[in-house]
């Protein structure tokens, strides 16, 4: 019975968490790009990125402080976040329609990204976090923000995404068969919401919503974890991954069909840049300020999913290199078959 409830749990935290995403949080996060008048790959980056990976942020923070050994499933769901992110969204965007890119934001956040990566293999390298290299994470992001606020004035650009003009209905996940089941948490969600015209307060109600929401998650999970005999991390890097990288999914195919593949590419790479720099080195830094002591990770089981995301991004590279800045459905299916192989790698080690 307490396994079938948690798995309820998740289900409703992860369809929760869709919603919130898509008839809430983006909506109040195009609204502010539009306020300060942001370009498409700049909203993508910075406030897309960072909303849409709230969820991976508040679990690794909660896994974090809930008493007991639970920093595996922090780590495993933002590694794990960060596999689906770059393999199965640009793949889905791809796969939805194909998408010219301006090379130069590309070239922006793949370098931010591979700086990322090699940041997290040199903290993981001897399995103990100090306090300076949670700070380095962190003071790379901000070089992030930065660079992306003035990178069109070292190389100029222009906006490629063109909006089609297409009126895509993003007001909600289609729940399906499953609508009778989840009409109550929709009537609620809706009744805590303010008009959209209050967008600043939609935009923090939606960033309560999913700090609750990854509560939840962490909970759900360590009780499935018990139940089931299977590792912590194994369960974070799939379903937890997967669940809580449901809003980026959602946000990138709704602006890749809206014509604005560069923003979605952009939302995608930019959520992992915020996953690992803010994601595992926010609440690091925090948990070592709060108590004083540097923080033990073990890394036997997320090594080869770290390594699969430095490939990925030199694969996305040689692919808009050989199709001139271009990705379509070719690439798409390609990029999703490899995440595919990595989940089927992933679950056959507990079956």
């Amino acid at each position: 019975m307490l396994l079938l409830a948690s798995i309820f749990a998740l289900i409703v935290s992860f369809y929760l968490l869709a919603q919130v995403s898509d008839k809430y949080f983006i909506e109040s996060l195009d609204r502010i790009a539009n306020r300060f008048n942001m370009s498409h790959d700049m909203a993508g980056a910075t406030l897309m990125a960072i909303g849409s990976s709230a969820p991976e942020l508040f679990v690794a923070l909660i896994a974090l402080i809930k008493p007991g050994d639970h920093s595996e499933i922090g780590i495993g769901t933002i590694v794990g976040s960060a596999v689906f992110n770059i393999l199965a969204i640009i793949g889905a965007v791809a796969v939805v329609r194909k998408s010219l890119l301006a090379w130069q934001p590309v070239l922006r956040d793949i370098l931010f990204y591979s700086l990322s990566i090699i940041a997290l293999i040199v903290v993981f390298y001897d399995g103990v976090i100090f306090i300076w290299e949670a700070a380095i994470l962190v003071v790379l992001y901000a070089g992030y923000i930065f660079a992306v606020i003035g990178w069109r004035k070292v190389f100029p650009y222009e906006d490629i995404d063109e909006a089609t003009g297409v009126d895509y209905d993003a007001g909600g996940v289609d729940a399906g068969r499953w609508e009778k089941i989840f009409k109550p948490f929709d009537y609620v969600v809706d009744k805590l919401f303010p008009p959209i015209k209050y967008y600043y307060a939609v935009f923090f109600i939606s960033i309560a919503f999913i700090a609750g929401l990854s509560w939840v998650l962490v909970e759900s999970a360590v009780v499935i974890s018990e139940i089931l005999n299977v590792p912590k991390v194994i369960i974070a890097l799939t379903v937890l991954a997967i669940g809580t990288s449901v809003p980026d999914m959602i946000s990138s195919v709704i602006v890749a069909k809206q014509g604005r593949g560069g923003m979605a590419l952009s939302n995608a790479v930019g959520s992992n840049i915020f996953d690992i720099l803010i994601g595992l080195g926010l609440p690091w830094l925090i948990m070592i300020v709060a108590t004083g002591q540097t923080i033990p990770v073990v890394t036997d089981d997320l090594f080869v999913s770290v390594i699969l995301l430095f490939s990925s991004v030199l694969i996305i590279l040689a692919i808009l290199l050989i199709n001139n800045w271009t990705i379509g459905r070719k690439a798409g299916i390609f990029l999703l078959g490899l995440y595919l192989f990595f989940l089927i790698r992933e679950l056959s080690r507990v079956i």
